[in-house]
């Protein structure tokens, strides 16, 4: 029965998978006893519910987690929850160092999985607080100046792509770097498309 929820294209991912190989595949076969539909997106393994997106699987360098797209709104009993960085406002994960960890967890990883679904299920959405405008540091804005259209077409970007843009170029600690990454990425811009598209 779960062998006919597996998404090919997960499949491939799980194969090519190996750092995190036997966590992925525990958490894989936790996600499909849940009945969702399994998909690949933003190449992760993602579970949703009506088409809507509920929870995935992601992997880092130091771990691998469980991130609950409504994670914000969710029940919590044991303050396990982590949002994964400032600018995250719905999403929450839950964190592993190894596969240990899973396996010690796996009743509380199918309660959170199962509270997840509940949410969904229930329709609840996240209220999303208004992106604040992206401020552009004056050498960006310079080195866009210097580029026919660029300025504007930024300004067209949503907030959230705006600020993917902003965070790259701005964490170059030298000016060279940060005026060489805007230049790399004019085109993109120019053409309305997010960094990693």
């Amino acid at each position: 029965m779960i062998g006919e929820r597996m998404n090919p294209r997960v499949n491939v991912f799980m194969k090519k998978e190996l750092k995190w190989h036997d966590e992925y595949e525990l958490l894989r076969e936790i996600s499909l006893a849940t009945g969702l539909t399994e998909d690949l997106k933003w190449g992760q393994p993602c579970y949703t519910l009506n088409e809507k997106n509920v929870f995935l699987l992601h992997a880092f360098k130091e771990y691998i987690a469980v991130f609950f797209h409504k994670g914000v709104i969710m029940k919590d009993p044991k303050g396990i929850l982590i949002q994964q960085t400032p600018n995250v406002q719905a999403g929450r994960q839950l964190r592993f160092k190894n596969l240990e960890e899973i396996v010690k967890a796996k009743k509380v990883i199918k309660a959170y999985m199962a509270e997840a679904i509940a949410v969904e299920e229930a329709g609840i959405e996240v209220p999303m607080k208004k992106a604040a405008p992206v401020e552009l540091p004056a050498d960006i804005a310079a080195t866009m100046k210097k580029i026919p259209g660029l300025t504007v077409a930024f300004k067209k970007l949503t907030p959230s792509c705006q600020r993917e843009y902003m965070m790259y170029f701005d964490g170059a600690k030298k000016a060279e770097t940060r005026v060489s990454r805007v230049e790399k990425y004019a085109e993109k811009i120019l053409a309305g498309k997010r960094m990693n598209n």
